[in-house]
This record gives structure tokens, sequence and C-alpha cells, in this order.
């Protein structure tokens, strides 16, 4: 016969270990049924070329990682990219600041923040990846390091974006979450032939932020996470925001859950707007993006201006609106 203390240890033990059970079936899910591969996925308009590029290594039977990293190099170099790399608009001060991380399938990753004068900065934190034992390197450690491993020392602020500089010190009206013709980040995810995820995120950041500012693009865990056995996310828009929640890995973990990658980015968004509750609509932008370890992809924005680009074999090279709450 049962007695109550040995009825209440077998409730406990099932009970406890629920939480393994549901992540061991998720994880058994995710491994089986066919897989789309190979996919890129990144945010904004010059997604597209930056696709293209990526595109190329996936087919070629590349790893994702070599992708990711050619993919976002597209607009790192691509003086009409206002928010990303050469051209990318200055601080207040007038210096061109860059932030980049990149992850692979073994969750190895590597970062720069704060960093000048550089024009690849997901190449410099790929190289803190590969070659230190730190995964982050910031401001004039970050410079050095690039320059005692063969990188070259460039002026980054164009005239086109020096020119606007000037025209906003006259008033130097600071209006950090103003999106409106600039955009973001590049955030980058793909899955390679082998079913291997990567991901890379690079930015020059908000347009006359405050020397010094570092967004959520450098932080694993905010700006991008990558889990091979479940899925990859990235996030774009006001980098504060995305970091108090730790974005990117809680849009994975939604998916380690159970979730669509749609699904898990809506919930990521609606969790952004819990702090916000008592007024009626934001003018701030946060997106995220997710793969899963199936090739299915998803978007969700807080505003309807988010637009990402997608390149797989069914769907060729597209650029699509991503749902948002407004």
């Amino acid at each position: 016969m049962t007695t109550r203390r040995q009825f209440l240890k077998r409730i406990t033990f099932f009970t406890a270990s629920i939480p393994f059970f549901n992540s061991f079936k998720f994880k058994r899910n995710y491994s089986k049924g066919a897989i789309r591969k190979p996919v890129v996925i990144s945010t904004w308009w010059f997604g597209v070329e930056a696709n293209k590029a990526a595109w190329d290594i996936l087919t070629s039977g590349g790893r994702a990682l070599d992708a990711v990293e050619a993919g976002v190099k597209v607009p790192e170099a691509d003086p009409k990219v206002k928010s990303v790399g050469y051209g990318g608009l200055p601080d207040r001060d007038g210096k061109v600041t860059l932030d980049a991380c990149i992850m692979d399938e073994f969750s190895n990753c590597g970062s720069v923040a704060f960093l000048e004068h550089i024009k690849h900065p997901i190449s410099v934190a790929r190289l803190i990846m590969e070659k230190t034992p730190h995964i982050m390197l910031v401001g004039e450690g970050a410079l050095q390091f690039a320059l005692s491993n063969g990188f070259k020392k460039e002026n980054l602020l164009t005239p086109e974006a020096e020119k606007e500089w000037k025209e906003w010190l006259k008033n130097s009206e600071y209006k950090p979450w103003d999106f409106q013709d600039i955009h973001d980040t590049i955030g980058m995810l793909a899955i390679d032939q082998k079913g291997n995820l990567a991901g890379a995120c690079t930015t020059s950041g908000l347009k006359y932020k405050m020397h010094g500012r570092v967004g959520d693009s450098p932080i694993i865990g905010a700006g991008l996470f990558v889990d091979n056995e479940v899925g990859a996310a990235t996030a774009t828009g006001v980098g504060e925001e995305v970091i108090r929640i730790a974005g990117a890995h809680t849009v994975v973990e939604y998916m380690r859950n159970g979730y669509s990658p749609e699904e898990a980015c809506k919930l990521t968004i609606e969790r952004i707007l819990k702090r916000f509750k008592n007024i009626e609509k934001l003018d701030i932008q946060v997106g995220f993006l997710a793969l899963n370890k199936k090739g299915e992809y998803g978007t969700y924005a807080i505003l309807p201006d988010f637009e990402y680009a997608v390149y797989s074999e069914e769907e060729g090279i597209q650029l699509k609106k991503s749902k948002s709450i407004y």
C-alpha cells in the first residue's frame, strides 16, 4: 500500500521532472522532419544585397558562419547605409563608433564595441572569437587588436554623413529614437546545407548618440543568440529595450518551448511592451528576426515599418514586411 509520504515523494519527483521531459520533447521534435536548407534572413532593405553574398557561400556548401560574415560585410562597406559601418552617422561628437558580434553553431562567439576606424567590425569580432580566450573587446583595446592583426585604420566619416552631422549641430536636438529614413542594425541568420546555424549583427548605432554609448548589437543574448539545437534570433531597433529583456535569447527560449519563430518574436515584443503598459502607443521601434532548426523563419516588430530580406531555394530573394503590434 502506498503511504501518504511515498505518494508525495512521487508527485514531487514527477513535478520536478516536467521541465526536463518538456525540454527533451522539444529538442527531439527539432531534430526530426525535413529541414529547409539553406536559408538566410536579415534585417532591412540592405539585407537584400547582404543575403546575396551569403547565399553564394551557402549554395556552394559553405559554412553558415562564413556566410553571415560575408553577408553583413556588404552593408558595412556601403556608404549609402547610414546605420552600419562606413557611412554610418556619427555620435554627437562626430565620431563613427561601431558595434558587432558573431556566433557559430558551437556557441563560440566574438564581439567588439565602441570600435573606431575599422570598416569591418564583424571580422574583428570573428577574430576575437577564434584567436583569443575572450568574447568581447572594446574601444582602444579593440582597435589595437584589429591593427595588430592586419586591419587597416580608415576614416569612416563620409562627406555626406559629416554634412548631416554638422546640420544637426545647429540645433543639437537629441532624438535618439528617430528612425525615419535611417533604420538600424543589420542582423543576419543562416542555416547551411549541413543544418548548422550561425548569426551576425553589426551597426554604427543610434545617430548622434552620446559618445561611448553601446546598444544591444554587440551583446550576445541581446542583439544576437544562436543555439544550434533550437534556432537563432537577432534584433533591431532601440537597443536599450532589447538589452533589458535579453531579447534574442528570449526569442530562442520561446522557440525551445515549442513556439514558432513568429510566435516567439511576438511574445518577446509583448514582453518589452509590458514596461510601457500605461502608454497608448509607443514611438520607438524594436523588431526581432528568428530562424529555427527546421529552416522556418519569422519576425515581429512594435511599429509597422520593419522590413526584412529572405533568400531560400523555395522563395528566391525577397524583401518582406514584418507583422507588428501597431
